[in-house]
């Protein structure tokens, strides 16, 4: 192994040696959360990129399709529970076109690509079976494409046409929807649905278009619209009206003084009246009068006669003169025609009642009257609905809207009190994380800048670090046996003692030691070779005893 790698690994092992088992378990944790994280780096740079092959799946196609995809050897993924198969881009367009060579997905409407198919030979009945199929097919698409909708199926029933007003029938139509991941379709996108599919078949109304869900729940029903739609109303009628009357005697009676609850009735099904109406015109009469006049006079009749019973001729016995006039007057005269057709949809407010309340204790300069001649007005009363109001002035009980004061002032405090301690909890919390994150920066601050000295003895170097103090020092002296000999008294005592240097880490340590003390010793006989060459002759004489 190459000298460097082998110095690299003795310092990375001496550093380590270095460290506490506090350090030592931070510096085994920072290393496996590398691997991990490089593991991981590694499989997402090494995973394919998705992309959709199909979407919008039924579960018989979706298991078709990944049978097949199996039995091909290619990876895929599943999303959006089971409808949307995700397979490799680079095999996107492949597995389509053996997909559709198997003929999948075949849960797929085909819509006015049914026409295509038919001969000329086919009958009135078929064509208009394919025909409403391609309806069918056609609105399941579009509804299904919508936003949270999955999957869509739409049954058209289409009455056949007869020549009689009176027995024409209205068509209808049932959707059933499946949404994706079992959400609920807002009341908007069901009124979609509804005009998407009454604006298709001509002669339908919306009225006329059921609406389930995968649920079985009917989300609207033939006659009745959405359901819960008037009951909605009805709220969203009560509350607009409440609100208007309350502002307007907040401002009469003042805050809290009044007290308003509107009622009303929403019709759930809609009606249609015809009405027509005659009368004459105004002015003169456009008339028109026909006189026809017949006369004819003939002579005696000789031996003619009347048939009788049985068809056989009766002599006629009485003499005329065969005399005959007819007149036939016929008259026109002209009135006015008015034909009057009304639609009443669902949510028409049938009957409002209001009822109010007044604070008979602080409300003053007003009477009953008053109030409600002003509350008629704002809420739109109709008499001839129906509509009632009603005005009292009662005694309001202060105990309670006290109690209710106090209690809503005692969960606000309680509600400040609990934003005090999350915030004062998140703050403590913050601050430990800043305060460790900040100990840890100081500690590896400071053990980047200490330096480890080296004391030059005759046992060999003795390494330590730099931050120690001169006790410290002197300690670990005693501990090694460092204490100075006698012999060191000399002039020479301060040049040849062990000498503290400050090294930095670096490869092959004990050469550079042994340079760096050569250096020094001839500095110091240059410097005084005298001294130099006593204390030679007093380690010379030493040895020799």
């Amino acid at each position: 192994m190459p000298k460097v790698i082998t110095n690299s690994f003795e310092r990375v092992k001496l550093i380590v040696s270095g460290f506490s088992v506090a350090q030592r378990t931070i510096a085994i944790i920072g290393v496996a959360l590398l691997v991990m994280g490089a593991v991981a780096l590694g499989a997402w740079l090494t995973k394919p990129q998705m992309s959709p092959l199909f979407t919008g799946l039924s579960a018989g196609d979706a298991s078709a399709v990944v049978d097949q995809l199996k039995s091909a050897g290619v990876g895929y993924e599943l999303a959006e529970g089971g409808a949307t198969i995700l397979v490799p881009d680079d095999q996107v367009y492949a597995q389509r076109l053996a997909a559709a060579s198997a003929g999948l997905p075949g849960d797929t409407s085909e819509g006015y690509t049914l026409l295509d198919k038919m001969g000329v030979t086919a009958s009135e009945f078929q064509q208009s079976v394919t025909y409403k199929r391609a309806i069918e097919g056609e609105l399941a698409s579009t509804i299904g494409a919508m936003d949270g909708i999955s999957t869509a199926s739409v049954q058209l029933a289409i009455p056949e046409e007869s020549v009689f007003v009176s027995e024409q029938q209205t068509p209808t139509a049932s959707v059933f929807v499946k949404t994706r991941n079992g959400s609920t379709l807002s009341d908007e996108k069901i009124e979609a649905i509804i005009h998407l599919t009454s604006a298709s078949v001509p002669g339908m109304t919306p009225e006329d278009v059921a609406v389930t869900d995968q649920n079985g729940t009917v989300l609207s029903a033939v006659g009745s619209g959405v359901a819960g739609n008037s009951s909605k109303q009805a709220t969203e009628h009560e509350a607009r009206v409440a609100a208007s009357v309350n502002r307007m005697l907040e401002t009469i009676v003042g805050p809290g003084n009044a007290t308003v609850t509107v009622s009303a009735d929403v019709a759930n099904s809609t009606s249609e009246r015809m009405d027509e109406t005659y009368s004459a015109p105004e002015g003169d009469l456009s008339a028109s009068e026909q006189t026809k006049t017949e006369t004819y006079t003939g002579g005696q009749g000789g031996g003619t006669g009347v048939l009788g019973p049985d068809n056989i001729a009766v002599p006629n016995g009485a003499d005329g003169d065969g005399a005959y006039e007819f007149e036939e007057t016929s008259r026109n005269n002209a009135v006015n025609k008015s034909t009057e057709k009304t639609i009443t949809p669902a949510g028409e407010v049938t009957r409002q009642t209001v009822s109010i309340a007044l604070n008979r204790g602080t409300v003053t300069g007003v009477t009953a009257a008053q109030i409600e001649t002003l509350v008629a007005s704002a809420a739109g009363i109709d008499v001839e609905r129906g509509d009632t109001i009603a005005v009292e002035f009662v005694e309001f009980a202060g105990a309670g809207a006290n109690a209710a004061q106090t209690a809503l002032a005692a969960a606000e405090a309680e509600q400040a009190a609990q934003f005090q301690q999350e915030l004062v909890r998140s703050a403590i919390i913050g601050g430990s994380i800043l305060l460790a994150v900040i100990i840890l920066v100081v500690f590896l601050s400071i053990r980047l800048r200490m330096k480890r000295r080296i004391a030059y003895t005759d046992e060999g170097p003795i390494e330590y670090l730099a931050t120690l103090t001169e006790s410290e020092e002197q300690k670990l002296k005693s501990l090694k046996g460092l204490q100075d000999r006698e012999a060191l008294t000399a002039p020479l005592l301060p040049q040849v003692s062990p000498t503290l240097l400050d090294v930095e880490e670096e490869p092959e340590r004990e050469q550079i030691l042994v340079e760096r003390r050569r250096r020094e010793i001839d500095d110091i006989a240059r410097r005084e070779p005298q001294a130099t060459a006593t204390a030679l002759a007093s380690l010379m004489d030493e040895s020799t005893v």
